[in-house]
């Protein structure tokens, strides 16, 4: 097993873990989670043997052979199928030292040679290899092809392919679908799920964790903390632990204000001296307790765009592709306000190619594509990161955005993006992947877009940023299309899912598991992307529209419920603060009779004003529910 007791871990001079514990066992597949930064991929190196530990003993069997990723792929004219064998060095060693025997003709090490080979599944492993690459989204032709015709991310499906066929009794996986697609996350989470060996897993991927591990292990506060089961059974027991914690920090607190009274009132006397002076001892010596934060680090959402025309972009019969080759023909595809679309389909069926002719970075080859006048696109790629200005900071790029803002506005806007304090002013060129992909989708957020086109955006996003941007294009209220690997998000802010498959672009009126189905069983194209989809198109169009004119009509409404939200929240925050000034005793002598007085008008006045706020928001949240149900055609 792996043992880590009373691990403590430095990166120069910042403590990522302390007094840490944690057992992993034989045959436990755990998925290790935590922010961006807190040390899971020191762990990995701690456990590849790249490091020691600063203080406590790590432990694991010395038998075990361990596999991980490799980082960096060398620009090499071996073909993919071959590079991908290099892997397991061990098969390649044995078929070195066999070529050697036959060349000095030992006949009693060659017989050794072969059943050690074939121990090794040297006779399959080119089937194995094949049938990884393929997966993982290669192409027959493209497994021949040498490694310097790969682009990055198809060199790091490579890297993955050489872990994954290697044998391990242990498998260290960070981030392994960041370069994937959706089919591509769909085979590995069952090449996984048929792994014998012992699996570490570092993933934001919520859909992708919740299929693969019965055990998370999350780095909190820079300890490690286990929770049983996927991660589902993780939000439950985390939700319990921390009310659990709530009512242990509110108890202590009220502790710590007991002894700080006695302090102050008996510290100066000298007959009390020596009992204060136990008193703060005691203080300081009670470990402190966190408050829970149940709310994010991030925290933003969409604009109402100023215009939001109706439709924003007609398609009708439009012809896609490149040079002379078609990819795409015959789409038709209208994007109206509340359009929330999903993009189905297999690795280089031309997902991302639609979305480039909607980002206007392609023209079509053929067919009608217009746009509206008032359309403003907000478009993320990964590719985008690049073009961040590597001199400058998160703050100077929103002040050439907007020069009329002030410094404070912006901060606090950025803010909500996790660059607070001097984080909105360090230079971008140092900064990890998600950091760079928070800048962008600040940057995109500022602009109130009308059209969202997102391409992949959850790569290098932790859990918490992929929950706030989740909850944030919730509301938005334009139009949108994305790409994404992250099965939790697609469910939860698509509406439509539309099918990209040899050459056609159609509905496909199945949800995700129908999609996994088919990607599974391979067939040629499921059932309802083959039907007529002529009457579904008419009544989509025509629930999106009414969609949009309910949106339009109900938003002062909305924005009356909004408010009194707000006011009823700050008046139960008033009320509390009153009701723990009511529970002073000294509150109640004859010398603070007045004090009494104007506190407990205070309390009528706060009580008055939510009453009232409930009145309203409730009779406001009743006609919302009823537009609701008429829009729905429910009684």
């Amino acid at each position: 097993m792996i043992q880590f007791s009373d691990v403590s871990l430095l990166r120069g001079t910042k403590q990522l873990l302390k007094d840490a514990n944690a057992v992993i066992y034989p045959g436990h597949k755990a998925g290790l989670i935590g922010a961006n930064g807190c040390g899971k991929s020191t762990l990995f190196a701690l456990i590849r043997g790249e490091l020691q530990t600063d203080q406590g003993d790590f432990s694991i069997p010395k038998s075990w052979q361990i596999v991980s990723v490799a980082q960096e792929t060398p620009a090499v004219e071996r073909s993919a199928i071959d590079y991908v064998i290099d892997g397991d060095k061990h098969y390649r060693q044995l078929q070195e030292q066999l070529r050697e025997a036959e060349h000095a003709q030992q006949g009693e090490k060659i017989a050794h040679l072969h059943s050690l080979l074939e121990q090794a599944g040297a006779y399959d492993i080119e089937s194995r290899a094949a049938t990884i690459l393929a997966g993982l989204g290669f192409a027959n032709h493209a497994m021949s092809k040498p490694v310097t015709d790969f682009s990055g991310g198809w060199r790091m499906r490579l890297n993955l392919a050489q872990a994954l066929l290697c044998y391990s009794d242990l498998l260290l996986l960070d981030e392994p679908t960041n370069h994937l697609d959706l089919d591509a996350v769909i085979w590995l989470e069952k090449w996984l799920q048929r792994y014998t060996g012992t699996l570490l897993l570092i993933s934001h991927d919520k859909s992708f964790l919740d299929s693969t591990v019965n055990e998370i292990i999350s780095v909190e506060q820079q300890t490690l903390t286990s929770y049983t089961g996927n991660y589902d059974a993780y939000e439950k027991q985390k939700a319990e632990r921390l009310r659990l914690q709530n009512l242990q920090y509110e108890k202590q607190q009220t502790q710590v204000a007991h002894l700080e009274s006695f302090i102050r009132r008996f510290g100066a006397k000298a007959s009390k001296a020596k009992q204060a002076q136990s008193r703060v001892k005691q203080l300081a010596k009670m470990e402190t307790l966190l408050p829970v934060m149940a709310a994010s680090q991030f925290s933003f959402e969409f604009f109402t765009p100023p215009k939001l025309p109706n439709p924003l972009v007609t398609m009708e019969q439009v012809k896609l592709g490149y040079d002379t080759t078609v990819i795409l023909d015959n789409v038709h595809l209208n994007l109206v306000p509340g359009s929330r679309i999903g993009l189905l389909g297999k690795n280089g069926a031309g997902k991302s190619t639609l979305i480039k002719l909607l980002a206007n970075e392609k023209s079509p080859m053929q067919g009608i594509y217009q746009t509206s006048a008032g359309l403003s696109i907000g478009y993320f790629a990964q590719h985008q990161l690049e073009f961040l200005r590597g001199d400058d900071t998160a703050l100077a790029h929103m002040q050439r955005l907007d020069k009329q803002a002030t410094e404070q506005s912006l901060r606090d806007y950025l803010g909500g993006f996790g660059f607070r304090g001097d984080d909105a002013l360090s230079l971008v060129a140092p900064m990890s992947g998600g950091e760079k992909a928070r800048l962008v989708l600040a940057i995109l957020v500022y602009q109130k877009p009308n059209l969202l086109l997102l391409d992949e955006p959850t790569n290098h996003l932790d859990l918490d940023m992929r929950r706030a941007l989740n909850i944030a294009l919730q509301g938005f209220e334009g139009a949108m299309v994305l790409v994404s690997h992250d099965r939790f998000l697609l469910s939860s802010v698509c509406d439509d899912f539309y099918l990209v498959d040899k050459g056609q672009v159609q509905t496909f009126d199945g949800d995700l598991d129908d999609y996994k189905a088919w990607i599974l069983k391979g067939d040629p194209a499921p059932s309802s992307a083959t039907e007529n989809q002529t009457k579904p198109k008419l009544d989509r169009k025509a629930t999106k529209r009414l969609e949009a004119e309910f949106r339009q009509k109900t938003q002062p409404l909305r924005k009356l419920i909004s408010k009194h939200e707000k006011i009823m929240g700050d008046a139960q925050q008033a009320l509390e603060e009153l009701e723990n000034q009511l529970s002073d005793t000294e509150l109640y002598t004859a010398e603070n009779k007045d004090k009494l007085k104007k506190i407990l008008a205070k309390q009528a006045e706060h009580k008055a004003q939510l009453e009232e706020s409930e009145m309203v928001w409730l009779e406001a949240q009743e006609q919302l529910e009823t537009a609701q149900a008429q829009l729905n055609g429910e009684d």
